[in-house]
């Protein structure tokens, strides 16, 4: 007791612990848990895997955080959104590759354990794992005093898939005449945080119930609108039988760095900047801050959250069903033949 009294001075609550494996318990009661075998609280967590629908397995990982975001949430006292974003920069990679992902597990450092914004985080975080049909298998929550201060926090994610070999969508399959989709992205997603704080709060002081007339809502609603998590138009495209060539997921970054992760030596994209309207928020950032059109697509997804490219006799079916299902989605452009010296994405 004199120990734990002793750590407890120092900034660690040991007793803690017990509450935080509670929480999860109940926030994880209603999410669906097929392949679980391990309860909450134990040293590792246990999944059986079921690879009954690949004739050979492979396995699909992928680690992400959610960045300076998290500082408007921590002003705001608002937290869930962050517990989404965490799930979806993480499953939005995985299923790049055409993977299923199977489980999610996360880690969140604070600087004194906040029983709110830890109820609010795993809401937000089983919340993603139901969107994105996958199991929370674990995670882990460290007490850090001296390296964050009270209030404040860090987190990390980290989730595995399962594909199989013969269907892996790596971008190997494109080819020039095919044509390039985009998913509407849900705003900002989790990119660009350290721009948008510089110009919203550092430089114009605006404060986060400003409502821009631009946007037509308080600052902190927009900005802290969750990633959307793509797994389910995707992986219904992929049961369908519908052929996905490659996808890009546009995070840090944007249209220029993460279209050509995709592509193949030969190729570049040709995007028409008409093929969609920018959301107001992309707008007015670019207005306030006197950002140029490049920069603004090389840092934010500027209204497209993912890229799908598929051969041109198949664009209206995908078309047709990406809209049944809700999705908006847009034409955007064509693959041509990469010319020596240029990019391997342009906008027209």
């Amino acid at each position: 007791m004199a120990e734990s009294k002793r750590y407890k001075e120092a900034g660690v609550d040991l007793e803690k612990a017990n509450l935080l494996v509670e929480i999860v318990k109940e926030k994880t009661k209603g999410l669906s848990q097929k392949g679980v075998i391990s309860s909450i609280g134990g040293y590792a967590g246990l999944f059986s895997l079921d690879v009954s629908c690949c004739k050979n397995p492979v396995l699909v990982a992928s680690t992400d955080g959610v960045g300076t975001k998290i500082k408007i949430a921590q002003l705001a006292d608002y937290h869930v959104g962050i517990g989404i974003d965490l799930v979806a920069m993480c499953v939005n990679d995985v299923i790049t590759s055409g993977a299923r992902p199977l489980f999610f597990l996360d880690y969140i450092a604070m600087g004194k354990f906040n029983e709110k914004i830890f109820r609010e985080l795993i809401e937000g975080i089983t919340s993603g794992c139901e969107m994105s049909q996958c199991a929370l298998l674990g995670g882990e929550t460290a007490e850090m005093p001296g390296i964050y201060k009270e209030g404040e926090y860090d987190v990390a994610g980290f989730v595995v898939g399962l594909v199989d070999r013969e269907k892996i969508i790596d971008g190997s399959e494109i080819s020039i005449g095919d044509t390039v989709l985009g998913l509407a992205s849900n705003g900002l997603h989790s990119n660009g945080f350290s721009l948008v704080r510089k110009i919203l709060f550092e430089e114009k002081k605006l404060s986060l119930d400003y409502i821009p007339s631009e946007i037509g809502k308080p600052l902190v609603e927009e900005l802290l609108r969750p990633t959307k998590i793509y797994v389910f138009p995707i992986l219904t495209l992929i049961n369908k039988g519908l052929k996905i060539k490659g996808i890009a997921h546009i995070t840090g970054g944007g249209f220029f760095d993460n279209i050509p992760r995709i592509l193949p030596k030969n190729c570049k994209v040709i995007i028409d900047k008409r093929a969609w309207e920018w959301p107001p928020i992309f707008k007015y950032l670019q207005a306030l801050g006197n950002i140029s059109e490049e920069e603004m697509l090389h840092v934010f997804n500027c209204g497209i959250g993912m890229i799908l490219i598929v051969d041109k006799d198949e664009v209206e079916e995908v078309l047709t069903f990406l809209k049944a299902l809700n999705e908006e989605v847009y034409i955007l452009g064509t693959v041509e033949k990469l010319q020596e010296g240029k990019r391997q994405v342009e906008f027209i």
